[in-house]
């Protein structure tokens, strides 16, 4: 018979801002493997001076099993539309999920992303985006499975 694994969804708080960093990096490190002309790994200073500027803002939620943080949600809320353009002024939110691999596929990025939904309503966002810039397909399952959705088209153009 398996051992029990206790999974919690919780706050984050700021003993978790090393394995909050960790997180990033394994993330930063997946996402160069999907496309390298888009994606870097950051400094590890860069970070955690980012982590540690932004953690009071209480966006942040983790994923802990049997006392290891294997997950995380960051919700980065985004300004409203400035006077002049022609959107409704309401604010929204990105999020940033993050699940370690042997951690996949239990239920706890969901859990993760039913949680950032909370704190981004809670923060005053109308709309979560999930944003997906590379060939993802695992991410857009995930996200899709989520409850996310086609919201209008995002078109690129590189700039010489």
């Amino acid at each position: 018979m398996s051992p029990v694994v206790r999974t919690y969804i919780r706050p984050a708080t700021r003993d978790d801002i090393p394995a909050l960093v960790q997180l990033r990096l394994t993330n930063a490190e997946r996402h160069v493997e999907l496309d390298p002309s888009l994606f870097r790994v950051p400094s590890t200073d860069a970070v955690r001076e980012h982590f540690e500027k932004t953690f009071d803002s209480g966006l942040f939620t983790v994923a802990e099993v049997d006392g290891e943080v294997v997950g995380m949600a960051e919700v980065v809320l985004l300004p409203p539309p400035p006077d002049h353009q022609i959107l409704v002024p309401r604010r929204n939110a990105d999020i940033h999920t993050v699940v370690l691999d042997g951690f996949r596929g239990r239920g706890i990025g969901k859990a993760l992303v039913a949680a950032a939904q909370e704190v981004a309503t809670a923060h005053g966002a109308w709309t979560l985006f999930a944003t997906i810039f590379a060939t993802n397909q695992e991410a857009v399952a995930f996200y899709s499975e989520s409850g996310f959705g086609p919201r209008g088209i995002l078109l690129a153009r590189p700039c010489d």
